[in-house]
């Protein structure tokens, strides 16, 4: 008969000792000392979660025993809770402002695939199992997708925009800070477009590169590097034509938005989610607050940039410097605003901004500007997981979801700030060192 195997805490890092293919047994039992399986609904006591092929198939109160041959994992004295999700990340950098910018211009695709590999598992070993990342020029995040998808490397499952889409000048225009001379290169990867159809190719190029979700820019950005403000610079047609066209290939659509006049086109547009959303009216609250789209505040952007502003004074180029003061100050504003008036929050960090690994900061500051615990774990959760469309499979620990998993030390209820230090992770039924 095969003995029962058993992993503290202190050893499941020996399974990343064994190729991918061979890190999640038959079986796998769980033993929980709280499971909060669904934030939003009570929390369980003492539970088994009973794992196998990567999939949860038992979700049971009490210790149950583990058959022979099964791995028990004891988690007797830890919270045990869904893996998390980031709606708002860019794997390819943890660099900013002049420092990105150089990285623009010396780093080759496959450099940056390497970055996003070990940014994405800062990520997972910080709890976030599934992560949406919002714009990477050189199809770096894809291929990683398709690899740790492929069981290849390990990760956070990924929602990819493939290139994120704006208007000439606009802020996904790669050209912008360049000199003359160089910016049709860095405008060469065809995600702007000028009028409405052109716009539609955007959205086609981007689809046939294999995105999952298409992201626009409606307004002008914090990172921009040109002083044009963060009010709308996309016309309505091109907002329409790039939200059709999504939905003809059955794809969401995230937007950059920070100015009320850019919120409301994205809102009247249709859009999914908004990212960011600093400036708000009483019209597009309202309009907001009949809709269904969700909105992803980022505030971690916030700890990025002071940390590197403390560490170079000079690291950020005056204009992109001044509206990063601005929203310094402004915030967490917008989600006071919000969520008295009930619109759906999703959680995202906009990390790349912020550091990769760091995601749960956002919990924090979440708590700070008006969400309680419970609402900010389900936004990070439940919320997200139907942002992404992918309900069915994550967001929870039910009988059939994939069986991404993490574990802390004491109540994130009581405390929010124990989930930025994760005890334990496990993603589609494998153990994350």
């Amino acid at each position: 008969m095969k003995p029962i195997h058993c992993l503290s805490l202190a050893l499941v890092g020996a399974a990343l000792a064994t190729p991918l293919a061979a890190q999640a047994p038959a079986r796998t039992v769980i033993h929980a000392g709280q499971l909060l399986a669904e934030p939003g609904r009570p929390v369980r006591g003492a539970s088994t979660i009973i794992v196998e092929n990567g999939r949860i198939i038992a979700v049971a109160d009490g210790y149950q025993p583990a058959e022979p041959g099964a791995t028990l994992i004891d988690l007797k004295d830890k919270y045990v809770l869904p893996g998390l999700i980031d709606s708002h990340v860019h794997l390819t950098s943890d660099a900013g402002g002049i420092a990105g910018q150089l990285e623009d211009i010396t780093l080759s695709p496959a450099a940056q695939a390497f970055n996003a590999e070990v940014n994405g598992m800062k990520t997972l070993r910080a709890g976030f199992t599934t992560v949406r990342n919002l714009g990477d020029g050189d199809g770096a995040t894809l291929a990683l997708r398709d690899a740790i998808a492929a069981g290849k490397v390990q990760g956070p499952r990924i929602v990819d925009a493939g290139a994120s889409i704006s208007g000439s000048a606009g802020h996904m225009d790669g050209s912008l800070g360049y000199r003359d001379e160089l910016r049709p290169f860095f405008a060469g990867a065809g995600n702007t477009c000028n009028g409405a159809d052109d716009c539609r190719r955007a959205v086609r190029l981007q689809v046939g590169r294999g995105a999952d979700v298409i992201k626009f820019a409606s307004t002008g950005g914090v990172n921009s590097r040109i002083g044009a403000g963060l009010g709308k610079q996309m016309f309505d047609d091109e907002a329409q034509a790039i939200v059709e066209t999504a939905r003809l290939f059955g794809k969401k659509v995230a937007v950059h938005a920070h100015g009320a006049d850019g919120i409301r086109l994205a809102i009247d547009a249709g859009a999914d989610s908004i990212e960011h959303g600093t400036i708000l009216d009483e019209a597009t609250i309202a309009a907001w607050a009949k809709s269904k789209t969700y909105y992803v505040p980022t505030l971690s952007t916030v700890n990025g940039y002071k940390e590197r502003i403390a560490a170079n004074a000079a690291a950020y180029e005056p204009d992109v410097l001044a509206k990063i003061q601005w929203r310094i100050s402004i915030t967490g504003k917008s989600l006071e605003q919000l969520v008295p008036r009930g619109v759906r929050i999703a959680f995202g960090t906009d990390a790349g901004v912020s550091k990769h690994g760091r995601n749960g900061d956002e919990f924090e500051l979440m708590v700070q500007h008006g969400m309680t615990p419970v609402a900010a774990l389900k936004a990070a959760t439940v919320n997200a997981a139907d942002l992404l469309g992918l309900s069915n499979d994550i967001g929870s620990i039910a009988v059939g979801k994939s069986a991404d998993i993490i574990a802390v030390a004491s109540d994130p209820i009581a405390d929010v700030r124990v989930l930025k230090q994760v005890d334990f992770v496990m993603a589609r039924g494998r153990v994350v060192d």
